[in-house]
Formats: structure tokens, sequence, C-alpha cells
């Protein structure tokens, strides 16, 4: 039923306006019969009077004659019936004639029961696109109705994918304390693969799910959108009681919103079969004739396979996750949820991320950048520049200026080493800066300054052994001797 108010304005826009009945119904959000009866079909639909054509005269008796037995011929069909009886006009005349002469049909449908427990349908339903990040992402509303009690469940995803389809199942389950005998489902991509008139190839996916629940799926017929009308009005529905001029700040704030209207406003509306009893009551008796949860949920996780490259990340829906330095290169196993990111290296988990929806984002965990610093300063010391640059990393830009004058790299890095060896880093830093601040950017000008410094400081430096060049003397034996010895010596005369 509509208001008067309503019916005045379908008025204005049909007549006024000249809106057509379609427009009118999409800008209102009434269904189409319900403009038809507010402005009156009645009197559009009489009998059209057929001009009269030199053309389609003769044959007006027998386009009628074959029309009134079969009603949805079509007109190129007649057409070809005519050309042998001499018709010389065109196909669009005749198709002008036909649509005025064929008779209006409108089909009769029975009302559908079912018993408790015996049906749901699901559908998908599509709410425009939201910013995530710097993406827009499609909303959309897996939605689940007992064909019985008319109890709905229903969650927003931001994607219309196989798990997410998946997901919306186990989940609904949950909700309305069991399972269904049989869900129908309109020819969503979801469900059927390919369909060929009766025969159905439905989604291996789908049909696992089928198994672990124990219910059967079953198609509706292609253009038999009556059968499945308790779940096309639960999708009005939502759209005009829930989710017309509602806010919300993210996906789990959204569905926590449905939740509590599902529960306090969903279930509790009139019954369609009695006006007496609720939703909510119907639910509860319907649940004891559903088929029992299994003990444990369909796994729902999407998993592939995927291969490393040369950084610490893997791509998973436009975004980069991180990875273990060590995993690099390897062929590990993606594991994603609605809200997690797994990734395995054969049954091991090497790396948990939380799923992020936006575009072009690098989702790190520290401890995998903090590795790959490690390794890479290893490597750093592993070679005698990397050793030296790493103790003293102003020796790099006096290098630069002693092969800027003519001097060998080789032979600069080696002195640098072994004064890095002998005076330590600190003291090789502070007389490297000097050299540089003084233009005299050679190693041994480094090893003068070192050896300045420490004459003015009376200290005299002994060069360290480095018994890896005489390996034959690295377990040498030195018997050490009591210093009075040498003091008995030193007091004998000289001519002993």
């Amino acid at each position: 039923m509509i208001t008067p108010e309503q019916r005045a304005e379908i008025r204005r826009l049909f007549f006024a306006e000249h809106f057509k009945v379609g427009t009118i119904a999409a800008v209102l959000g009434v269904h189409p019969d319900t403009v038809r009866s507010a402005v009156g079909t009645e009197g559009f639909n009489r009998a059209q009077i057929v001009r009269a054509s030199a053309l389609t005269d003769p044959y007006l008796d027998l386009i009628r004659e074959t029309l009134e037995r079969y009603p949805r011929l079509r007109a190129t069909r007649i057409f070809a019936m005519l050309r042998p009886r001499g018709y010389t006009g065109s196909v669009v005349q005749l198709r002008r004639v036909i649509a005025r002469l064929r008779p209006p049909q409108r089909e009769a449908f029975l009302s559908l029961r079912v018993f408790p427990g015996e049906q749901a349908q699901v559908d998908w339903a599509h709410f425009g696109a939201v910013p995530v990040g710097r993406a827009r992402r499609r909303l959309s509303c897996f939605v689940l109705v007992l064909s019985y009690s008319r109890a709905l469940a229903l969650e927003f995803f931001f994607d219309q994918t196989l798990e997410n389809f998946l997901r919306g199942h186990v989940r609904a389950f949950d909700v309305i304390g069991g399972v269904p005998r049989t869900i129908l489902y309109d020819n969503l991509k979801s469900a059927v693969l390919e369909r060929r008139g009766d025969a159905i190839h439905f989604h291996p996916r789908l049909l696992e799910l089928c198994a672990h629940y124990h219910f059967a799926a079953r198609p509706c017929r292609p253009a038999r959108g009556n059968e499945k009308g308790r779940v096309e009005r639960a999708i009005r529905y939502v759209r005009e009681s829930f989710f017309a001029g509602r806010s919300f700040t993210t996906l789990d704030d959204l569905n926590r919103q449905a939740c509590v209207w599902r529960d306090e406003v969903a279930r509790a509306r009139r019954w369609v079969d009695d006006d007496a009893r609720t939703v909510g009551e119907m639910l509860a008796e319907e649940r004891e004739r559903l088929l029992p949860l299994p003990a444990h949920p369909f796994e729902t996780d999407l998993v592939r396979a995927i291969t490393t490259g040369k950084t610490i990340h893997v791509r998973f829906d436009l975004n980069d996750y991180s990875i273990p330095p060590d995993a690099v290169g390897h062929t590990l196993t993606l594991v994603a949820s609605d809200t997690l990111v797994r990734i395995l290296d054969g049954t091991v988990e090497i790396a948990r991320h939380r799923r992020s929806y936006g575009r072009h984002e690098a989702i790190v965990d520290p401890r995998h950048e903090q590795a790959l610093l490690e390794e890479k300063r290893k490597a750093l010391g592993a070679t005698r520049g990397g050793r030296l640059f790493a103790a003293a990393p102003e020796a790099e830009a006096l290098l630069e200026a002693a092969v800027r004058r003519g001097e060998l790299t080789g032979p600069q890095t080696a002195q640098l080493l072994r004064l890095l060896d002998d005076y330590g880093a600190d003291e090789l830093r502070a007389a490297v800066h000097e050299a540089l601040e003084r233009d005299t950017p050679r190693a041994t000008s480094v090893a003068y300054l070192l050896g300045q410094r420490h004459r003015a400081r009376n200290r005299r430096m002994l060069p360290s052994v480095h018994l890896t060049h005489r390996p034959d003397l690295e377990h040498l034996h030195v018997q050490p001797h009591d210093p009075e010895t040498y003091d008995a010596l030193a007091r004998r005369p000289p001519e002993e």
C-alpha cells in the first residue's frame, strides 16, 4: 500500500513530467505494478487501433489468427510466413502491426508454501562503493532467508568472491542455529559454473560446503525471479529499513550495527502468515526442524601458492606483506581470511599480518626488517672494504679523494686496515677526519697523524702480531723464566 502523498507524486510524475513507469518505480523505490495501479493503467491497455495500410491490411486476419494460436511467436517468423504469400513490406513495418495485435499476457503464480526447516534462499545485494584508504571497494551484502519463518542473516563484505560466499553461509548457519535441508540460489557465478538446460554444473567448493553441512543446493530456473521472491523482498527490506540513511566508519562497525538491527528490528516484525506472532518466535520453532551444525565449521580461507621475488615482500590483493629474509626465493603458501593474512613455509607459519583492503599499501612486521638489517651488517663486515667502512665511515670519502689523485685503492685500503688493527676505530676515524681537513687524503698521511698523536702523548705503540700469516707459530710454546735470572746477569762484572 502507498500513501495518498505517494499516489499524488506518482500521478504528477507520470502525467505532468512524462516519466516512464520504470523510471518512477526506480526514483520512488516502489514496484512498477504499484505505479501502474496509481496511474490507472486500465485506461492505457485498451485494444489499440491498427491504422490502415495497403501492405499489411490483406494479412491482418492471418496475423491475428496466428497470434491467437502462438501468442509469443516472433515477428521475424511471421515475416517469413507472409513473404511466400506476397507480402512486400519490411519487417519493421510488420513489427509495428504485430505489437498492436499481440494479445497481452500476464502469468499467474501460485503461492509457494514450505515446511519448517525445509528451504532457505540466498543472494548477493550491491550497496554501492565506499572509500578504503586509497581505494574504493564495492560494498556487497550476503543475505540468507529461511523460507518458512522469514528469519534472515546478513553480512557485508568488500567483494563477492567465492571465499566470502562460503564464509557468509558458515556464519549464517551459526546465526540461525542450524542448516536448512535445501538452499535455493539464483544463477550466481559463485554457485553455478555452467548451465545447459536442466544440466547444472555447481562449483566444486559449493559442493564441498553441501557435503560438510548436509544440505542440497538448488538453482532457480532462468527468468524465474518469483522462485526466490523471499530473498528479493528481504534485500529490499534491508535497503529500506537498515541501510538507508545509515552512517558507519568501518566494515566491522557496519556489521555490528547490522547484527543489532537483525535481532532487535527484523526479528521483531510480524510473521507474514499470522500477524499475532513475530519472526523471532517462528525462528525459535523452526530451529527444532533444522539440521544440526557439525562439530567443526567449514574452512573458508583462501589458500594460494606464491613465489617470492628479491625483496622481503609478497603481493596479495594489490598490497605487499613482509616475510622473513631467509624465506626470500622460496615457494610459500598464502592463507587469507577476511581479517588475517598468514604465510606458511611448508606447514610452518613464518608471517602473520592483518588484512588490508586498501591499495598499494605495505604491511610490514618490524622483526622482518630488523632481521634484514642484521644480515646486511654481517655482509658488510665480510669484505675488507666493508669492515673498514663499518668501523670508519669517513674512510670511504678519503679513498675516493685518494683515487682522484692517482692512488690505488687496494694498497690504501690495506694500510688503513692495518692502522685500524693497531690503533682502533675511534683514533682511526679522528685521524681520517683530520687528513681530509688538511686535504691530504692518503693512508700515509693518516699513519703520520696517528704516530704524531701517540708521540705527543709519550705512548709507544707496539704493533700487534698476527699469527694468521704464520700458522706454524700458532701453537708455539715459550718457556717463561724467573726475572731474577736476568737481574743476576746484569750484576756480573764486565769481564765475566
